[in-house]
């Protein structure tokens, strides 16, 4: 294994291209459960038939702990929205549809949303009685067992040169409310500063799946204050005017 071709880097970990393969290379200060559940978490994907790189191995190498997936060469939707602002809404349009595609999956191997949004609400800096409201909040929403991929971005979606979509990154996959995964996707854009685009991809989300708006906003405090657990501190000021503005209660 090659690790002289750096395809990206992040705050715990480090991405390496080695011919067909991707090494995702974790630093010592991750969990080994934690970077073992993302490879699971990947592998039961597979199943679902989606287009994603399938994983090869788990390794470690220079004791750090890699997961050695395909390589999927192209660009991201990111990048393709950036090189042609023109064609942002088309990008967008192809990016729900996407999304759409993933929420009509069942993966009942995968953990619960709900189990891993109480434990996050638990481990949240907000008073008692805000945590409360929103256990309960959040314990009274339906049930459902949809594959929410948790972190679904453009920046995790690789189209190749025959136009064929790839998504990666499924570390934080679940199964659960269709509309939790989407507050989570408009609150990226949100924490991106792109409002007008966050806007634009509720409208067409809601749009296209006969989902009222107002649905997908109750969710908002909820996963507002689940992923204000971790970032920097303005984006956990940015979340916690979420929780305490929108009326959940």
């Amino acid at each position: 294994m090659k690790l002289d071709k750096v395809i990206a880097k992040r705050r715990d970990k480090t991405i390496y291209r080695d011919g067909d393969l991707c090494l995702k290379v974790f630093d010592e200060s991750c969990p080994k459960h934690g970077i073992l559940n993302e490879a699971l978490n990947q592998a039961r994907v597979e199943l679902t038939g989606l287009n994603i790189p399938a994983v090869r191995e788990v390794i470690t190498i220079d004791g750090k702990w890699t997961i050695v997936s395909d390589f999927i060469e192209g660009k991201t939707l990111a990048q393709l929205m950036e090189e042609n602002p023109k064609n942002r809404d088309a990008y967008l349009d192809q990016f729900v549809d996407l999304q759409l595609d993933v929420l009509s999956h069942k993966c009942q191997l995968l953990g619960r949303l709900k189990d891993k949004m109480h434990g996050k609400i638990s481990a949240s800096q907000f008073p008692a009685t805000v945590r409360y409201d929103l256990h309960t909040t959040l314990e009274s929403m339906p049930k459902h067992l949809k594959l929410c991929h948790g972190d679904f971005n453009p920046s995790n979606i690789i189209i190749t040169k025959d136009g064929t979509p790839y998504i990666i990154d499924w570390a934080h996959a679940t199964q659960g409310n269709a509309a939790a995964d989407v507050a989570r996707t408009y609150l990226m854009f949100c924490l991106s500063g792109d409002n007008d685009t966050a806007k634009k991809y509720l409208d067409m989300y809601c749009k296209k799946s006969d989902t009222a708006i107002q649905y997908v906003q109750k969710w908002m405090p909820i996963v507002a204050a689940s992923q204000s657990v971790k970032g920097n501190e303005e984006e956990r000021e940015f979340l916690a005017s979420w929780v305490n503005v929108v009326d959940y209660t």
